[in-house]
C-alpha cells in the first residue's frame, strides 16, 4: 500500500511553551477511493522540534502493515536527519553529535526509527507557510492542538 503523510509541529513560546502536532495520512484503496485521516495532539510544555518529530511518529504508528510512505514535512531538522544521514552518524557515535554533544530528543528519534522500520519511507521537505494545502492544514491542526484546552504532559523522554 502507498501512503502519503503530511506533518507539522508547533510550539508557542518555543522553547518550552505549549505546543502541538498535526498530521494527515492519505491513501487510495483498491477501488480508487481516497481515504484521509487527520491526527493532532497538544502538549502543555514542549518545543517545536519535538512536535515536528511527534507528528511523524504519530502518523507512522497508525500504519498497521508495511507500506510505501511518502512523508512530507517543513522541518529540515526531521528531513535532513534522514536524507543527509545525520541519524546514522548519531547512532554510530552512541547518540552523540559530531561535536560529541548528546543528540537532543533521543527518545523521540528512537521511537520514530521504530515506527518507520517496517516501512519504505521517502522523506520530502516542503517549504513551510508557502501555500502548500496539506502543509497549511497540518499547521492548522498543530496550532489548534497547541491552543486547545486538552493538553497533555510532554513525557516523551530526552
Amino acid at each position: 500500500m502507498k501512503v502519503q503523510i503530511y506533518t507539522d509541529g508547533s510550539a508557542r513560546g518555543n522553547p518550552e511553551g505549549p505546543g502541538g502536532y498535526g498530521a494527515i495520512l492519505e491513501y487510495v484503496d483498491t477501488k480508487g477511493q481516497l481515504h484521509t485521516k487527520e491526527l493532532s495532539q497538544g502538549y502543555v510544555k514542549t518545543t517545536n522540534n519535538r512536535m515536528e518529530l511527534m507528528a511523524a511518529v504519530a502518523a507512522l504508528e497508525q500504519l498497521l502493515r508495511p507500506c510505501e510512505v511518502e512523508l512530507y514535512s517543513d522541518s529540515q531538522y526531521l528531513i535532513n536527519a534522514f536524507n543527509q544521514h545525520w541519524i546514522e552518524g548519531w547512532i554510530r557515535r552512541g547518540w552523540k553529535r559530531s561535536g560529541n554533544e548528546p543528540v537532543k530528543n533521543k527518545a523521540i528519534w528512537q521511537r520514530l526509527l521504530k515506527a518507520a522500520e517496517p516501512h519504505q519511507v521517502t522523506w520530502h521537505w516542503v517549504k513551510g507557510h508557502d501555500g502548500h494545502p496539506k502543509n497549511e492544514r497540518c499547521d492548522q491542526l498543530a496550532t489548534m492542538a497547541a491552543d486547545s484546552g486538552e493538553l497533555i504532559e510532554d513525557d516523551l523522554g530526552e
